[in-house]
């Protein structure tokens, strides 16, 4: 049936029930003025109130379709559409129109879904860590990223914080919106610099913070690296520069000299002995300088998956042999394995066991060394290399890591500023830090 039949059939089925109503109601008004019909005025009654409520019915039909309608849609249910049936008398351009605009707030909130969808993707991957603070002061971890950086320890409050670092939470609390400020945090038992922005955002519930952490340490240890390498390399291209033909004329020389001293003369004596002192000298110079020079090569990795027990036992061994009299404990989970060239991670804690067995050996009566590996949140392993030494002062703890410094009196500040390099180029850190009992705790994470 079309619209235009509907509308026709609404239109009389309403007049016809005016009309009855109509009649009704003027019987029953002519019935009340006569007396003596009692029968009749209660029949014309009845008749009227049928009428009526027959009218009633027929026009509250389509409402009670239209408010079950309107409370699904108010409900958030846009699944429904509008049917008043073949009630016509333009309810059906109604229903048209209510079932287009619910069709518009369906295909509009399936947008919005999918736009918050891709927006929380979105903000799941961003690489740096995004911190959302509530006025209440609740934290919630963001992303991916924050859950790795920061998912050791529960952190549900702004207090939660300190267990990565009391400055880093004291930080995040006294930060205000557009604002950006350098912090420490602790990641894998290291102190590690990191950048802190903040932005507000504001919601029905109040404002709400979001603070973007982001560690810069790795790139502040290679950009110093980097300068370190660059000044290395100039010195020891102008050292050498100027020492070759003084060690080449000066090895001449002594031979010559040599050649010459029948131990007659005694100033060609002295001569001969201050020539070979000034060319084992410059010798030595040379020696000293073509030392620094690995300084300026990058090392060359060949990763592949080391098996850290095997590694443990073959350094213990080693260990054993140089330092017989000296404990060296192993701790190390069965299985674990790290992603990493083994001849240069066994370069750097060879050095390390070094350091801490001649550490320990010089100043307790009972010198331990541990050797421990600890498998990390996020994939990556901790290896600590402590020892019951006197330790590393803590103004002195990032200057051992610099090329030339060293505290033993015949140190080349080679070791550690090489291991350090080994453990940049595997995208790792090493660091020193105070050892639970004392002494210094040596950490590369790899």
């Amino acid at each position: 049936m079309t619209g235009s039949a509907l509308g026709r059939r609404f239109d009389v089925g309403l007049l016809l029930r005016i009309a009855v109503l109509l009649a009704a109601g003027s019987a029953l008004a002519w019935a009340i003025t006569r007396p003596g019909l009692y029968a009749t005025t209660l029949l014309a009654g009845l008749a009227t109130l049928a009428a009526l409520a027959e009218l009633w019915s027929f026009l509250r039909r389509t409402n009670i379709i239209v408010a079950r309608f309107v409370e699904s849609v108010s409900h958030g249910d846009f699944s429904q559409s509008f049917d008043a049936g073949p009630q016509g008398g333009g309810y059906d351009v109604l229903g048209a129109s209510l079932n287009a605009a619910v069709i518009q707030l369906r295909d509009e909130r399936s947008a919005t879904q999918d736009e918050n969808r891709f927006l929380a993707a979105l903000i799941d991957d961003v690489p740096s860590p995004l911190l959302r603070i509530d006025a209440d002061d609740r934290v919630q971890l963001l992303n991916k990223a924050a859950r790795r950086l920061l998912g050791g320890a529960p952190t549900v409050r702004l207090a939660d914080l300190a267990a990565h670092g009391v400055a880093f939470a004291a930080d995040v609390t006294a930060l205000r919106p557009g604002e950006r400020r350098s912090t420490r945090l602790v990641i894998a038992g290291a102190p590690t610099a990191a950048l802190l922005s903040m932005a507000e955002v504001r919601q029905p519930s109040g404002p709400v913070r979001i603070v973007a952490v982001q560690p810069i340490q790795h790139e502040l240890d290679r950009a110093e690296l980097a300068a370190q390498t660059d000044l290395v390399r100039v010195l020891t291209h102008e050292i050498m520069n100027s020492m070759t033909p003084v060690t080449s004329l000066s090895a001449t020389a002594a031979q010559l000299i040599a050649a010459a001293d029948t131990g007659r003369d005694p100033a060609i004596a002295d001569a001969r002995a201050a020539i070979e002192t000034v060319a084992r000298r410059a010798e030595g110079v040379m020696h000293f300088v073509r030392t620094y020079r690995q300084l300026t090569r990058p090392p060359e990795l060949r990763r592949r998956r080391v098996a850290l027990p095997e590694m443990f036992a073959e350094l213990a061994r080693l260990f054993a042999s140089d330092w017989p009299a000296l404990p060296l404990t192993v701790q190390v989970p069965n299985g674990l394995t790290i992603d990493a060239d083994p001849d240069l991670i066994a370069q750097v804690l060879i050095n390390l066991l070094r350091n801490a067995a001649e550490a320990a050996s010089g100043h307790s009566d009972a010198p331990a060394v541990t050797l421990a590996a600890t498998a990390l949140k996020g994939g990556r392993v901790a290896i600590d290399v402590t020892d019951n030494g006197p330790g590393v002062p803590e103004d002195q703890r990032q200057d051992i890591f610099l090329p030339f410094f060293s505290t033993k009196a015949e140190g080349t500040g080679v070791g550690l500023s090489l291991a350090r390099q080994i453990a940049l180029a595997h995208d790792g850190a090493l660091t020193c830090e105070v050892a639970d009992g004392g002494g210094a705790r040596f950490r590369l994470v790899i």
